[in-house]
């Protein structure tokens, strides 16, 4: 699927990007990487669940930011 950007920028869903600010965002704080694969892994199947070809960046925000909750 494309996501959104705020500034109406379409571009490729990006795993390895997702991974990357997750990564950033758990830099210190004591969540292991089998944590933050769990949360890639969730936030990727949400993304894919929906089925829609487009998805606004905000929406995957909310995703990550559900699963962050729930591990810190």
């Amino acid at each position: 699927p494309m996501v959104i950007k705020k500034d109406g920028q379409r571009q490729p869903f990006d795993t390895e990007k997702l991974r990357s600010g997750i990564l950033k965002a758990c830099e210190k704080r004591p969540v292991s990487m089998e944590q933050i694969d769990h949360v890639v892994d969730v936030v990727m199947k949400k993304v894919l669940e929906g089925l829609h070809k487009e998805i606004p960046s905000i929406k995957v925000g909310d995703f990550v930011m559900e699963e962050l909750k729930a591990i810190d």
